[in-house]
């Protein structure tokens, strides 16, 4: 008789699932509306459950019922006694007192309504005799549905003991677990006459026999197999697997303590687990302080129940909350089985079951009013505490022999209703956090894609900027260049020519410099991916004809070299000006027929080398003060771009290297000449 709807979320978490807002509208309550499928959906596994197992266990019993006994009627009466007692092993009807009543199975007793001063102990015993033929060729079974008392049972075949349970005193196993007795060889092969069942109980428990049926094991097997797993077996793994969530909630609870809900939820778990335990396990419990634990788990129970729908609710409900507390308090107490209590007292049990009673009537009345507009989660709590209050009322029914000893223990299944509930809590919080996933995420996706818009904006707009200021730098440049070079030296040629003092020749070699230092600002412009190979074949393609009309051989000696990261158009126009350089001085002074152009790496950079086979000249004295204007450019140009020029000039012919850094910024000691 365990009602109990177990759950842990907090007020505040329900009212913003719930909410359109938090929620996004209706998608929740489109998904709640879907809860009703799922809790048919899980009855019906369970259900199939069931009747798999009643078809593949009992087949073989339905097919071959003809081969078994019903045994449905006999004969009865009541003996005091002093106590309990250890059955005899054997045991002849007619030692016992001529007061037998005839009656029919299933047989019940009800005790006396006003209970004796002192414990009164009674041995009920109940006789079947069996006339119908028998078979002895099989290993025969006795299976019955209960035998239902507080004390010893025993039962005799044709006089001899085969069975005896509850032997170390008062216990409830008897209630919840069908009877099942293989006769032994030596009864078995002779056929059944007699069977006397021995019950021994005080006299205000109220007692009940079954019905019985005889005959081969195989045949009746599958009957005890069935009610065996429908009463222990199924109970039992809805129990466990509740108390598993229940101990999942605690280490939630663990992580996030000020969630309280989890604990209150571990609680409910486990006391629906210790309260239920008597329904499939054989535990050797004294019948009084097993009662105590029944009758009080029901208090706890509703207690706990009603401190979670405040949580539902958010209503506080002060005092109802104290009746609550209270009234559990004033039970426990009063049916504690010590000897100042009035445990034993049936008016006591009666006040008990009548207070318990509107304990949970008002649970479910004031929580239900509570909860039935603002939380749906508290809809389905006191929905389920309501139908966990019908299955304890048929407990009850059965339990004081209302409804006959065959009938079920429907509270076992409390436990499964309560998990079910949970189920579909859990269900609801778990599509709902999804579809608030799904939402921040979309949310998420959309202002990415908004701030990716942005950005990528941004980043055109500072490529269109920076665009604009390369152009700005290199035309500044282009014509910064254009100025001192160009322009200079046509000024100088017009002044020159004005004046009267150049030649044709010289006012046409003036011009083609001009033109070439045009030419290699234009060819600075172009590409050349740090490759400083690719700009000298630039050069080489500007100087050839030139060279060519001088009547000078180029010798073309390249090698391979690394790239140069730092070779912009700046540091290329410097780079051609002072191979240009070289090259010019050699054609227009050295008298040479040859050039070689060569190129080296070196451990920290490259080396362009060109070499001629002219005149030499002083190389000192070119650099002194006021000559050399040439050579002073080469070593400025060079010093702007982090290199370094040497010459080496003989009789023989002249060597010029330029040295470059691989990165700029590199430290040199000097250009080494090779």
């Amino acid at each position: 008789m365990k009602p109990g709807i177990r759950g842990f979320w907090t007020a505040d978490s329900v009212r913003a699932a719930t909410s359109p807002v938090a929620a996004g509208g209706q998608a929740p309550r489109r998904a709640f509306r879907n809860l009703p499928a799922a809790a048919g959906l899980l009855f019906s596994v369970l259900l199939l459950a069931a009747l798999g197992a009643f078809l593949s266990l009992a087949v073989s019993g339905i097919e071959r019922s003809d081969e078994c006994l019903h045994l449905a009627q006999g004969s009865w009466q009541e003996v005091a006694t002093q106590g309990f007692s250890a059955p005899p092993a054997s045991l002849d009807s007619r030692e016992l007192p001529p007061s037998w009543q005839t009656a029919a199975l299933p047989l019940s007793f009800h005790p006396p309504v006003e209970a004796p001063a002192k414990p009164v102990y009674l041995t009920t015993w109940v006789r079947l005799e069996v006339n119908e033929p028998q078979s002895t060729t099989a290993s025969r079974a006795l299976y019955g549905v209960r035998l239902k008392t507080d004390g010893p049972i025993a039962i005799y075949v044709n006089g001899k003991l085969v069975y005896r349970a509850q032997q170390r005193g008062q216990q409830w196993n008897s209630l919840f677990t069908p009877l099942w007795v293989t006769l032994e060889p030596a009864v078995s092969d002779a056929p059944v006459r007699e069977i006397l069942i021995r019950l021994e109980h005080t006299s205000t428990y109220p007692v009940a026999v079954s019905s019985l049926w005889l005959g081969p094991a195989d045949a009746l097997r599958g009957r005890y197999e069935v009610r065996q797993w429908l009463q222990g077996g199924l109970p039992a793994m809805l129990n466990a697997a509740f108390l598993a969530v229940g101990i999942f909630g605690l280490f939630v609870w663990f992580r996030r303590r000020h969630e309280s809900s989890y604990l209150l939820f571990f609680n409910l778990a486990a006391i629906a687990f210790a309260a239920h335990l008597h329904y499939y396990v054989d535990l050797p419990i004294a019948r009084d302080w097993f009662g105590w634990l029944v009758v009080n788990s029901l208090c706890w129970g509703l207690t706990a129940i009603h401190f979670f729908l405040r949580l539902l609710h958010g209503r506080p409900l002060r005092w109802v909350g104290r009746g609550v507390v209270a009234t559990a308090v004033l039970i426990g107490v009063a049916t504690m089985p010590l000897p100042w209590t009035l445990s034993n007292s049936s008016p006591m049990l009666a006040a008990v079951y009548a207070l318990e009673l509107l304990m949970a009537l008002v649970v479910c009345l004031v929580g239900g009013i509570s909860t039935w507009r603002s939380s749906p989660e508290g809809r389905l709590v006191v929905v389920a505490l309501a139908v966990c209050l019908l299955l304890g009322m048929s407990d009850w029914a059965l339990h004081n022999n209302v409804v006959g000893p065959e009938g079920w223990f429907l509270g076992a299944y409390t436990n499964g209703v309560t998990f079910i509930a949970f189920s579909l809590l859990m269900y609801r919080r778990y599509t709902g956090a999804i579809e608030e996933v799904e939402r921040v995420n979309a949310g998420l996706a959309e202002r990415l894609q908004l701030r990716e818009a942005e950005l990528e904006r941004s980043h055109q707009r500072l490529r269109e900027i920076e665009q604009r200021q390369l152009l700005s730098d290199e035309r500044q440049r282009l014509m910064q260049d254009m100025h001192d070079g160009l322009g200079s030296t046509l000024i100088s040629a017009i002044r020159s020519v004005e004046q009267g003092r150049m030649r044709d020749v010289e006012v046409s070699q003036l011009l083609k410099d001009c033109m070439d230092d045009l030419k290699l600002a234009i060819d600075s412009m172009e590409p050349v991916e740090a490759d400083l190979l690719l700009l000298l074949a630039t050069l080489r393609f500007r100087l050839e004809p030139r060279m060519e009309s001088a009547n000078v051989a180029l010798i073309w000696d390249v090698q391979e070299l690394p790239a140069l990261p730092w070779l912009d158009p700046s540091s290329a126009l410097n780079i051609l000006r002072i191979v240009q350089e070289s090259v010019a001085n050699t054609l227009r002074h050295t008298r040479a027929t040859a050039i070689r152009v060569a190129t080296a790496a070196v451990d920290d950079g490259v080396q362009v080398i060109i070499e001629d086979n002219g005149q030499g000249f002083d190389v000192a004295a070119a650099l002194g003060r006021g000559g050399g204007r040439g050579l002073h450019n080469q070593q400025r140009r060079a010093q702007v771009i982090g290199g370094k020029v040497a010459w080496v000039s003989a009789d023989t012919g002249t060597r010029f290297a330029l040295w470059l850094p691989l990165r700029r910024g590199d430290l040199v000691e000097g250009c080494r000449l090779g």
